[in-house]
């Protein structure tokens, strides 16, 4: 299954309403994430955090909400902008109403969107799962995990070797430091042991 196909992005606009321009915000999404200097932000994480949603659709209030986040949180991505998640959730919630879904949901899925920028889980009822999609990352193999950290550092190619390390650290840290990775019980089992593993070894790696 394509997770990230024209005919499945059509069937999810037909299901909220959202026909009008389906077509046309499906081709700018995927020309945002093929901008070249995605190495991580990308249609293959798009497809990633689909195939992990897909494990959970069934537990998931609005579970269509959820998907349409996953395909707007970072459909603005630029490294030296910090309003990426706002804009990102403002096409979401200006392509949703234009299109023809209730207004309701279009705030749903832009409140969806901004629940990823510093990963808030009170924003909405279904962020808790969109964040804990978002960070399966951290919680992948470590060979998977390595490649993530490298397209990372990639998409930072501008920032000085020793600033990315220290900040990059800094950025892990918050995650070790909470008491729970991952808020919904489904992930936490799944992925917060490796995640814990895995951002140790980054730290170590970038600190020495």
């Amino acid at each position: 299954m394509n997770l990230v196909s024209r005919d499945r992005w059509t069937k999810l606009c037909e299901a909220v309403g959202a026909r009008r321009d389906a077509d046309a915000c499906f081709d700018r999404l995927t020309a945002a994430y093929s901008e070249p200097h995605r190495h991580y932000h990308n249609l293959r994480h798009i497809a990633e955090c689909q195939q992990e949603f897909e494990t959970v659709r069934a537990r998931v209030p609005s579970p269509e909400s959820v998907e349409l986040a996953i395909w707007f949180h970072d459909a603005v991505y630029d490294t030296k902008a910090g309003d990426n998640e706002e804009r990102s959730a403002k096409w979401a919630a200006d392509f949703l109403v234009s299109g023809g879904a209730p207004h309701s949901l279009a705030e749903q899925v832009s409140n969806l969107v901004l629940a990823t920028k510093k990963h808030e889980v009170h924003l909405d009822r279904g962020a808790p799962v969109l964040v804990d999609v978002d960070l399966s990352i951290l919680g992948q193999p470590e060979r998977r995990f390595w490649e993530y950290e490298a397209q990372i550092r990639a998409e930072y190619s501008w920032v000085d070797t020793a600033m990315f390390a220290e900040k990059r650290a800094e950025i892990l840290e918050t995650f070790l430091q909470r008491e729970r990775i991952y808020s919904t019980d489904w992930f936490f089992e799944r992925y917060e042991s490796q995640a814990r593993q895995n951002l140790q070894a980054s730290i170590d790696r970038l600190r020495s």
